[in-house]
């Protein structure tokens, strides 16, 4: 299948307002597929436990930290997602010249729930993740159903001073560190020459397949993509289209204006058809560590006609996000049983029902449609200058913080039940 999913950004200063890292994703997958958004509460771990992912069974940390994450319904880990000490971290499908199609392992979705589980920063996420590529491999169908849609993954990862990018192909990878300004991320191979950490075997390897002559300078894109990085450049591809919209804000950059670009359609970054952006999330993260992230996410498909809705870091936050919780099958899901995925259950959580009624009217109903997204982007607003008072001076009240992300999904609700 035709690279096609998945824009991931990040911008830290200079190229912010104020002091902070804002960082987005557009997760674009099957039209059909539903994305749930879940909470997961910090948790100290028994000696020897193990941790069930999505195909197969590892061993699991002393302790894994609180996280927050938007994710097919169907799998255990996550598209993108943050955690309690505002690490953040999206990935994307990337091709090359190694091929992807490898028994079941971890999904790089998986990865990037192990990631924010267990660092407390960008960097320990990257040797967080390539220990447990290292170990575990990756591989497996990364769609509910039997084509064998398979790919190896990048990462990009923020927290609260810097930023990396995380290149794969089968188990060796490169990383690179950011630490001002934007970068973007596709679906294709990115880092080039700068290359600040990398597995040790990486260039050998590449040097015994014949990809590399092990005397010209080295280039991580170029050695292991099908494509040269010209490619990646090329006019009207979404990561040149995304480049441009971040320069565009360059030095300005806030939530807002990353939601404007995760909404752009003329771009391909908000997609449409067989493959769609099914999630997205924009998280706002102060460099100073007394002020607390704020993490934006829908929970529905297309921004464009999607709430942003705001979650934050306190104590006390119930378990279940209810309203953006799938319903759960348990040992007789189809994706646990062998052969997998001969089924297809009905995965759609409260939110997505309502929004789904709500979108048929927004298509088919003009004047009306424009009036239900007037009335959404003024909930977002309103929501959104509260919580910039937030950002900017504390949290006073954190047991009023308790039911946020939930209790702005009611009032979206309410919203599309007055529609």
């Amino acid at each position: 299948m035709h690279p096609s999913s998945c824009d991931t950004f990040v911008a830290l200063p200079p190229s912010t307002e104020g002091q902070r890292i804002i960082f987005g994703k557009n997760s674009d997958r099957p039209c059909d597929e539903v994305q749930e958004v879940v909470y997961f509460p910090a948790r100290d771990c028994g000696a020897g436990e193990k941790v069930e992912c999505t195909y197969i069974e590892i061993e699991q940390a002393a302790h894994t930290y609180a996280v927050v994450l938007s994710r097919p319904a169907w799998l255990w880990g996550a598209e993108m997602g943050a955690n309690e000490h505002q690490v953040c971290i999206g990935n994307e499908a990337v091709w090359g010249r190694e091929n992807a199609d490898g028994e079941e392992a971890l999904l790089g979705m998986d990865l990037v729930r192990l990631g924010l589980e267990r660092a407390d920063t960008a960097e320990k996420a990257v040797d967080v993740i390539t220990e447990l590529l290292e170990k575990y491999g990756q591989g497996g169908p990364c769609m509910e159903d039997e084509c064998g849609f398979t790919y190896h993954n990048s990462f990009l990862i923020s927290d609260r001073k810097e930023a990396w990018l995380l290149e794969t192909s089968g188990k060796y990878w490169a990383a690179e560190k950011v630490e001002g300004g934007y970068r973007n991320i596709s679906n294709q191979y990115s880092i080039t020459t700068k290359i600040d950490k990398e597995h040790p075997g990486m260039r050998e390897y590449a040097q015994n397949k014949g990809w590399w002559d092990g005397e010209a300078q080295f280039n991580f894109s170029a050695v292991y993509s099908f494509m040269t990085t010209a490619r990646i450049e090329a006019s009207g591809s979404r990561y040149c289209e995304g480049k441009a919209l971040l320069e565009k804000s360059n030095g300005h950059i806030t939530a807002e204006a990353m939601m404007d670009i995760l909404r752009d359609k003329e771009s391909g970054i908000n997609m449409e058809g067989m493959f769609m952006t099914t999630g997205s999330m924009v998280s706002v993260i102060p460099t100073d560590p007394a002020l607390p992230g704020v993490h934006y996410f829908t929970a529905t498909p297309d921004p464009e006609r999607s709430v942003f809705k705001p979650f934050i870091f306190v104590k006390h936050i119930e378990g279940e996000l209810k309203e953006t919780t799938s319903p759960n099958y348990g040992p007789n899901d189809p994706v646990k049983k062998k052969p997998r995925f001969q089924s297809k259950p009905d995965r759609k959580h409260k939110l997505f029902v309502k929004h789904e009624v709500v979108a048929a009217i927004i298509d088919t109903h003009k004047d009306k449609g424009q009036k239900i997204v007037q009335s959404m982007r003024q909930l977002e607003k309103e929501k959104m200058i509260q919580m910039e008072e937030i950002l900017s001076h504390g949290i006073e009240e954190p047991d009023f913080l308790v039911n946020l992300f939930s209790s702005f999904v009611q009032e979206e609700m309410d919203v599309y039940s007055k529609s």
